[in-house]
């Protein structure tokens, strides 16, 4: 059974590698037909680059082989943004302008249009022409600078949290509004989203301590980086670690009374030297078992104590299992929809061939099998 919630809504993903794709594998999880739109000559970059990754973050699209360089696409194109709701692009600003269907050429053709332009920088400033990857956006965000261990250098994490946090999902929640407001008011709109600028966003905590202090704190040190013994990474007996996230003081306490140490909770709560008794001590205290000992005697006690897993570990979770996030394909994991709906399960789907539908899109344009022909000629498809 098919998502039913974006049924109805056609996409034209004219994306690359990860962010773009990421964003419209969502849309496809909930029901939109998503058309990929590829270069005939190897398609999206990641087939070869990563294909693995590819397959994960294309699954339920369809694949249509065009070559925007080619006059003959670019028509092509304008016939099928005619009978769409969304475009999603990401290359350069100015790109799609010069091939000649930039949004105020597209607009013209379908005045409901939602065109999406996902970019590192956006479509203005200075930086707009800037090539860049998720670690400049995350660099410039200053959430680099925040990644990582008090004296130690920033840390790069293998969550690409500028493309998939701050760029795809956040284009994603642009994309729905707009489309909303196109269904109500008959009118589109272009979504300009900049990875940098979603990057900069979601850093509450750290905009918070500059409203503060009037300016940030030092790398592993400010309120949940580090700074607090009770918020903190500790090593186990066996080499393995813990999360420790025991953040309000009845947290604390149940954790200090689960392990029979009431004299924890005398300590000190608080950052910097004054924390550094506590902290000591629950290194300590750590280090006398293992890491799934302390999972067993905490579980149920209340007290936000989790063992670190591996991500393979992670797969195999009771939670995980329970709530359906993994199932196999082929013997390989697949992530589910992460977002439950009554009566709406993910729309699955496998990752599409280059090119696979195109005579069956070009089909629904009214191009016949010699006008197809012709486009294959000219190398357009």
């Amino acid at each position: 059974m098919a998502n039913p919630l974006l049924s109805g809504i056609r996409v034209l993903d004219l994306t690359r590698l990860l962010p773009g794709p990421f964003c419209s594998f969502y849309l496809a999880q909930m029901g939109a037909e998503v058309i990929k739109l590829e270069e005939p000559q190897g398609g999206d970059y990641a087939r070869m680059l990563a294909p693995e990754l590819f397959t994960l973050v294309n699954r339920g699209k369809k694949s249509v082989a065009l070559d925007l360089r080619q006059l003959e696409a670019v028509a092509v194109l304008k016939k099928m943004v005619a009978q769409a709701d969304v475009l999603i692009e990401s290359f350069r600003p100015g790109v799609m302008d010069k091939l000649g269907c930039g949004y105020q050429e597209l607009k013209l053709i379908n005045p409901r249009l939602v065109y999406a332009a996902l970019t590192g920088y956006g479509q203005t400033g200075p930086y707009k022409d800037r090539a860049g990857h998720d670690m400049n956006y995350c660099a410039y965000a200053g959430l680099l600078d925040q990644t990582g261990a008090v004296d130690g250098a920033p840390a790069l994490s293998n969550f690409q949290s500028a493309d998939l946090a701050g760029g795809a999902l956040t284009c994603a929640l642009g994309i729905l509004a707009a489309v909303i407001g196109a269904r109500a008011s008959g009118q589109g709109s272009m979504v300009d989203v900049g990875m940098l600028d979603g990057t900069l966003a979601l850093q509450a905590l750290s905009l918070a301590t500059i409203r503060t202090l009037g300016e940030s704190r030092a790398r592993g040190s400010d309120m949940l980086s580090g700074a607090l013994a009770n918020y903190s990474i500790y090593v186990c007996a066996d080499g393995k670690h813990v999360a420790m996230a025991a953040l309000e003081p009845k947290f604390f306490l149940n954790f200090c009374q689960a392990v029979g140490r009431p004299d924890l909770a005398a300590m000190p709560l608080a950052p910097g030297p004054d924390g550094a008794v506590l902290r000591t001590a629950l290194g300590s205290l750590f280090k006398t078992r293992s890491r799934d000992e302390w999972e067993l005697l905490l579980a149920d006690r209340d007290c936000c104590v989790s063992g670190i897993y591996t991500p393979q570990e992670a797969l195999d979770n009771p939670q995980v299992k329970a709530r359906g996030l993994i199932w196999m394909e082929d013997g390989k994991p697949v992530a589910d929809l992460p977002i439950k709906f009554s009566d709406a399960p993910g729309a699955g789907g496998a990752c599409p061939a280059l090119g696979a539908d195109t005579a069956s899109v070009l089909a629904q344009l009214g191009l016949d099998q010699a006008a197809v022909a012709a486009l294959s000629a000219t190398g357009a498809i």
